[in-house]
């Protein structure tokens, strides 16, 4: 090679690394100037601290990998913000009892295992956290009685702006008899988890962009009630559980992946599923090997599929309204469930008696479950033209479809969306065309005056 090529190879290598350097620097100086800055003796600032009495934190950044082992009230004057020192340990862990924080900031910037804040003892207070993590959240494990509220909880990007491996928001196990409430996660993998634990209680909190926004596994006298959930692929992923109370919950716009429902029942025994709303999901409700439990009150509004059941016996249905689904409900071997005072819109009864209890049955069509069941690509046929011939040609075995043998002939309107109340159509067409009457003469006078 010609010494004017070893030039041009060599100013093309310093271009490089001069591109590169002017990428790199930066992050290394604002991550090595965000090192320096941080106030280093937190711990100490803890281990100082009264047994049972109050340490507040003037304003700024803390360096975080500190325990709390002794019971302690901790809370922030101003912005606190306590960042992880590494990616095994949590920005702040508690080992005690009767441990209160409050109003601080916590940021967990590694992609590890480890949360932003771990709690190993009860009866903790964590009451206005906010919380930016690469990782889990909030993590309980083994102790009982906490309280999480009016907290925050989101993924954080990484350096290049691309949001980071999903772990979630707040993460139980083995914990039992916590209150969780009030509380905002977005963009996790799972918002709540909680697995072996039991008797729990998670209540008005909104979560979204996640997996499952809430997840029960394997716990007993779980309540999930007045939580909001929307653009999850799941909003409540209810599994192996008994004795559970799913009552209020708004459960919105799961419906980006073909496994996405509004609740999801799995195993689910001698629980209350009761006045929640499913609303413009891929599926409202889908409920498998669930048995002995009671679906009241529901409002399963404008879902591809209202309801959907499996292999689900001796529930009991009563009260629940499908109200333009493009689907109203699929059913296959649960025969034997209950139904009654149910309204399906898409159902067109008969009354004789004048009852508002139609004398005709509703017959669930199991048709596309069993065939997406025995063909996961068949969805993509969903509501096809095609499909839904091949439906209506399908009534082998009728008689052992699951059946509404008392559905309801017409709904309360109290319990209808608003835009759809009888009436609202009428009123809406009437200010249309006052609204286009308006517009002609003020047309038609501006016209004159010119």
């Amino acid at each position: 090679m010609t010494i004017l090529g070893h030039w041009r190879w060599r100013e093309a290598l310093l271009c490089v690394a001069a591109c590169l350097a002017l990428v790199c620097i930066p992050r290394v100086l604002y991550a090595a100037n965000e090192e320096t800055s941080l106030i280093p003796h937190l711990q100490q600032l803890i281990d100082n601290a009264s047994e049972g009495g109050t340490l507040v934190l003037p304003a700024g950044s803390y360096r975080g990998g500190v325990t709390i082992g002794k019971p302690l009230t901790v809370r922030a004057e101003g912005t606190v913000r306590i960042i992880a020192a590494n990616s095994i340990e949590p920005a702040i862990r508690i080992d005690a009892d009767h441990v209160r924080l409050q109003q601080v900031q916590l940021v967990q910037p590694f992609s590890s295992e480890a949360p932003a804040l771990l709690v190993k003892g009860s009866k903790a207070v964590l009451d206005s956290i906010g919380i930016r993590t690469r990782s889990f959240g909030i993590m309980l494990r083994d102790n009982g009685q906490n309280e999480i509220f009016n907290s925050t909880i989101q993924r954080e990007p990484d350096a290049s702006g691309e949001p980071a491996d999903r772990r979630n928001g707040i993460d139980l196990f083995n914990s039992h008899d916590n209150r969780i409430y009030n509380n905002t996660i977005s963009t996790m993998n799972d918002g709540v988890y909680l697995e072996s634990s039991h008797r729990n209680r998670v209540e008005r909190n909104r979560i979204d962009g996640s997996r499952y926004g809430i997840h029960c596994m394997y716990t007993d006298g779980t309540i999930v009630r007045d939580n909001v959930g929307s653009l999850n692929v799941t909003g409540a992923m209810i599994m192996g559980v008994k004795d559970a109370e799913v009552t209020g919950n708004t459960f919105v716009k799961q419906s980006e992946s073909v496994n996405s429902q509004g609740l999801l029942l799995f195993d689910v025994q001698t629980s209350r599923i009761e006045g929640n709303k499913a609303e413009g999901n891929r599926v409202g409700f889908y409920i498998e090997q669930s048995h002995r439990n009671r679906i009241a009150n529901n409002d399963l509004v404008r879902n591809f599929v209202g309801v959907q059941l499996l292999e689900s016996d001796e529930n009991e249905f009563t009260g629940n309204y499908f109200w333009n689904n493009v689907i109203e409900s699929e059913a296959d071997e649960s025969r034997s469930n209950r139904f009654a005072g149910n309204y399906w819109d898409a159902f067109r009864g008969i009354d004789p008696s004048g009852d508002g209890i139609s004398d005709i049955s509703y017959a669930m069509n199991p048709f596309f479950q069993k065939l997406t069941s025995a063909i996961p690509a068949f969805q993509l046929f969903f509501q096809s033209p095609g499909m839904q011939f091949l439906e209506s040609m399908q009534t082998a075995g009728i008689e052992e479809w699951t059946v509404d043998p008392a559905p309801l002939m017409k709904p309360e309107a109290e319990r209808l969306p608003v835009q759809d109340r009888p009436g609202q159509a009428g009123l809406l067409a009437s200010a249309v065309m006052l609204l286009l009457a308006s517009i002609t003469i003020i047309t038609y006078t501006g016209g004159k005056r010119r």
